[in-house]
């Protein structure tokens, strides 16, 4: 059986603990970048007592257009994420899209990262589980909640039972994601730690003349339903200025209103634990 709690570094993820947080930009623009957001996001954490993991990729292999920027690349992009880790004493994720880039990434990071579309690459997963890191494998938008417990399977049969699930939206229509709210609940039957996207929910595919859109309006709402169902952590995407952001911008939210975004999570999540 998967583990839950999960530990992630020195701290755990799992059913009637604090609420983890996973928080970054979407993709890594520079060390000062990374540096202003886990300065917001790390005492933030501390302060309300929850954990935060810190989230950004170096290589974002899913771009609308090929001009669009992708990120420093693997070498880089994991030195300015172990530097992070060393410094602000927190876990970091980051995103693996290739076989190739799994056993690297693990040495460094505390969690490696399943992009959606990918959830179903089997060899990927594999590699993935086999550093014997914590893997987060988003649900695909064209998968049913039921379907994560055949990926949890295969992290299994490769010896690792530290798994993360995230409900990141399912496709409706062109150019649009919705949330079926039962899967947070269908997929916490696999015994992992589920855990809530709620920038990704909010994104429009495509939707914005070679890139991506997205509606940051919606982030707040959602991750209160998130919040009142049920979930064991929430993944925020975030960047001091979302517009001019390299990646994901219109459905990150800005730095400056995460605080209030993750209060009102936290006391809806201790209402549901101590009540």
């Amino acid at each position: 059986m998967p583990l839950n709690p999960v530990p992630i570094g020195d701290r755990q993820c799992g059913r009637g603990l604090p609420l983890v947080l996973v928080a970054g930009p979407c993709v890594i623009e520079s060390d000062e970048l990374l540096r202003q957001v886990a300065g917001v996001t790390v005492p933030l954490a501390e302060r309300l007592g929850i954990t935060t993991v810190f989230k950004s990729s170096f290589d974002k292999a899913n771009r609308t257009s090929l001009r669009s920027p992708r990120g420093p690349g693997i070498d880089e992009g994991l030195r300015s994420l172990e530097r992070i880790r060393k410094e602000f004493g927190v876990p970091v994720l980051t995103d693996v899209h290739d076989v190739a880039q799994a056993q690297a990434a693990g040495e460094v990071c505390d969690v490696l990262q399943i992009p959606a579309f990918l959830a179903r690459q089997t060899d990927l997963v594999a590699a993935a589980a086999m550093t014997g890191k914590v893997v987060n494998v988003k649900k695909g938008q064209f998968m049913a909640p039921e379907d994560m417990a055949h990926v949890v399977a295969k992290i299994e049969e490769v010896g690792n039972q530290k798994i993360l699930l995230t409900e990141r939206g399912t496709t409706f229509g062109y150019g649009l994601l919705v949330n079926d709210f039962r899967s947070l609940p269908i997929m916490a039957r696999t015994g992992c730690p589920v855990i809530f996207d709620a920038t990704h929910s909010v994104q429009r595919p495509s939707a914005a003349g070679g890139k991506s859109g997205g509606d940051r309006e919606m982030v707040f709402p959602l991750a209160r339903a998130a919040m009142a169902v049920g979930c064991d952590g929430l993944f925020i995407e975030t960047h001091p200025d979302p517009d001019r952001a390299w990646s994901d911008g219109p459905n990150m939210v800005p730095l400056d209103q995460l605080a209030n975004v993750i209060e009102t999570c936290v006391r809806i999540r201790e209402a549901l634990l101590f009540s």
